[in-house]
């Protein structure tokens, strides 16, 4: 799969008659979805660009209307589809990183440099996430905060 573009929602149903849809978004917040100017959808390993031409957020959700989708019925056919966008679009704070970044990097203690394992998953509990840590015991859980993630480094890979 091509790592330009990453999931960032769930078309779960229509809503109204003029192809809205109403989608479950994957990213920080709604309104992060919300703000995109087009969306990507996925088959076969081909991405097929929609523009965004209207979205706002109701309840957790996200309603899109996308150019070419302009009937409940089309609306229909696309539920369940999964959403990407490209990380062209998503400007990043200074620290910040994509969760699919996360994955699979491994976790090294920043004094004794003993490896405990890999990110396998990234739970958003609100407050802060959590890093699901892959060892060879199971799995182990840790807060992503300052006080227990001293660096993240991409390039190197840790």
């Amino acid at each position: 799969m091509d790592k330009n573009y990453l999931e960032c929602g769930k078309i779960i149903n229509t809503h109204g008659i003029r192809g809205t849809l109403k989608v479950e978004s994957w990213c920080d917040s709604p309104y992060v979805l919300a703000d995109l100017q087009r969306v990507f959808t996925e088959e076969n390993g081909k991405y097929k660009e929609y523009d965004v031409t209207d979205a706002s957020v109701f309840k957790q959700f996200v309603l899109l209307d996308l150019r070419g989708i302009t009937t409940v019925e089309q609306a229909e056919k696309m539920r369940n589809t999964v959403l990407y966008l490209s990380r062209d679009d998503i400007e990043l704070e200074e620290g910040e990183v994509f969760i699919a970044d996360l994955i699979g990097l491994p976790v090294i203690d920043a004094d004794t440099e003993t490896v405990y394992g890999r990110i396998s998953d990234v739970i958003n509990t609100g407050a802060s996430d959590i890093y699901v840590i892959k060892t060879e015991n199971g799995e182990a859980m840790m807060p992503a905060v300052k006080e227990f993630v001293k660096d993240i480094d991409l390039d190197k890979g840790v």
